[in-house]
Order: C-alpha cells, then structure tokens, then sequence
C-alpha cells in the first residue's frame, strides 16, 4: 500500500516496512534474521545459567552482566513477532494498540539497558580506583537496590509516551520505515499538536541515556587517571583489559543509538536506507555480540560455558 500524503486518512493500523526494493527476496533476508536471533537467544541464556548455577561468578561484575542479559533478550522478544512476521510471511499489518506496547518495552527496555551500561562502568570504577572498598559499595543488596531503581526508571520514563499517544488521532501517511514501533516515528502520523511528545521525548533521552553516556564517559577519564598512575606497565595492561568487554557493549549500544536518533529528527530528507540498516543494528547486534564479547574476553566465564558443553 502506498503512501497517503496530506489527505484526510484514518486507520485502525500501521504497516511495516522491511527493505523497500527487495520484497522479492524477503524469504532469503529471514535467513539471517533467524540465526541472528537464535544465537542471541542462546547465547544470553547460556550467559544467565552459567551465572546463575555457578557460585564462583555470583560476582558484582556477573550479576550486572546478567542483567544486561535478561535486557537483551527482553529486547529479542519484543521484535521477534513483527520483523520475523515481515521477512518470513510478509505482513505489515499492526494495530495501533500492539504498535504502542511495542514500542513501550523497546524503549523502555533501551533506557535500562544504557542503566545497567552505566552500572558496569561504575563497577569497573571501584574495582580499579578503589579496590579494597569493592566487596563493601557493591554488595548483592545494594546491586538488587540499584538494579531496581533503574528499571523503575526506564519504565516511568517511558510509559506517559503511550499514553499520550493513544490520545491522537492518525490521518497521515501510516506506513513505517522499520518492521518494528519506535516512538519519534509513530508521533509524526499524527493529525494533531504533538509538540508534549517531541518535547518530553527529547527531555528524557538526554536527562536518561544522555546522563548516562556521560557519566559512563567521566567514570573511564578517572579510570584512566588512575592507571597511568600505576608504576607496572603489566599492571597497566590488566586494569585495561578488565573494561575492554565494557567499552565493547558501549559502543555498540550508544554508537546505534545517537546515531538513529539523530537521523530520526535531522535526517527527514536523507535515503532511508541507511536509516533502516542501523535500525536494525540498533536492535539486533547488542544482543548478538554481546555475550560474545563477555565470553571471549572473560576466561573464568569462558571457561565455564566450555565445561558446560564439553561435558
């Protein structure tokens, strides 16, 4: 169905969008789709038992690892059914109201993630600039505590934007340029003032994952501070590799992420292409790479999921 610009249009759904051009090999584009969320899957769930059965690694680096794998296979699950629904059968069709709650728990689950990043770097932090205190700031109830507000936060910030949402009414274009909901998107289909949206949508991206690449940011200058104190270059060495596998799930979650929201409010007039290749970055490859990463750099986590499937 083709784009209705500037007529009085009123429908009860949205339509997706997967590759414009390349309908005809959909069914080959699914391929990837699907081994990109099988690995995910497995992989963050074999991150989650080996945490979870091993006590060795009931360790504040783990459980924050952990938490950032239930994140990422929360993220999974919310856009399996549209983006696979695309590639595979070719349905485009989603109502308002499924449009809404999916977009509510991928944005929401995207602001606790860039929490549970920022929770990392401040674990590293200690670990390094204060190494004799690490037991007594991160102890599991304070973690549990921290873990907690931070997942109120992504979901409190986020739900009045649905909310407000269901409030407009839509009489523009209602095709999408992802197979998947995204609040900057949606709230432009609107036939109604949705300057609230715009506003507060900006106000929280920057008071939320905006805080937090900056802090996450001052947290590694004092970690850098600290290191290049130490008289060992070997010492040196290890301090840095402990936060290689961090710097790695930070840009690979920020870098997608500034990156489409820019596109997003400055980018009207540019190819979508672009845009809808990092979408889908955006989404996918955290998930993918991160277990990855945590597993190629940690021996002690590597060595664990080896003895698993070696058995």
């Amino acid at each position: 169905m083709s784009a209705v610009n500037g007529t009085k249009f009123n429908s009860a759904v949205f339509l997706l969008t997967g590759i414009p051009g390349q309908e005809d090999i959909y069914l080959w584009c699914s391929i990837p789709f699907c081994l990109v969320y099988v690995i995910s899957l497995v992989g963050n769930s074999v991150i989650l038992f080996i945490v979870k059965t091993d006590l060795s690694l009931h360790e504040p680096m783990y459980i924050f690892l952990s938490m950032l794998a239930i994140t990422d296979l929360g993220l999974l699950i919310s856009t399996i059914p549209t983006i696979l629904g695309m590639f595979l059968f070719n349905y485009r069709e989603i109502s308002h109201s499924a449009c809404f709650a999916q977009m509510f728990f991928i944005q929401s689950l995207q602001y606790i993630e860039s929490a549970i990043l920022l929770l990392m770097a401040y674990d590293r932090f200690v670990a390094i600039c204060n190494p004799l205190r690490y037991a007594s700031i991160l102890t599991l109830r304070r973690i549990t505590k921290l873990g907690i507000v931070f997942a109120l936060r992504g979901v409190g910030v986020i739900f009045p934007l649905p909310v407000l949402l269901t409030r407009y009414r839509y009489c523009r274009a209602n095709v999408l340029s992802h197979s998947y909901c995204l609040h900057m998107e949606v709230m432009n289909m609107a036939c109604a003032d949705i300057s609230v949206n715009n506003i507060y949508g900006l106000i929280i991206t920057v008071v939320t994952v905006g805080l937090d690449a900056l802090l996450i940011f001052i947290s590694y200058v004092m970690i850098l501070r600290t290191v290049l104190s130490i008289a060992s270059h070997s010492e040196f060495l290890v301090a840095l590799n402990t936060c290689v596998s961090h710097l790695c799930a930070v840009l690979l979650f920020y870098t997608p992420e500034f990156s489409l929201t820019l596109i997003h409010r400055f980018g009207k007039g540019s190819s979508p292409l672009p845009q809808i290749i990092l979408g889908y970055i955006y989404l996918l490859v955290p998930p993918l790479m991160n277990p990855i990463v945590y597993s190629v750099k940690s021996k002690q986590l590597r060595a664990r999921i080896i003895r698993v499937f070696v058995k």
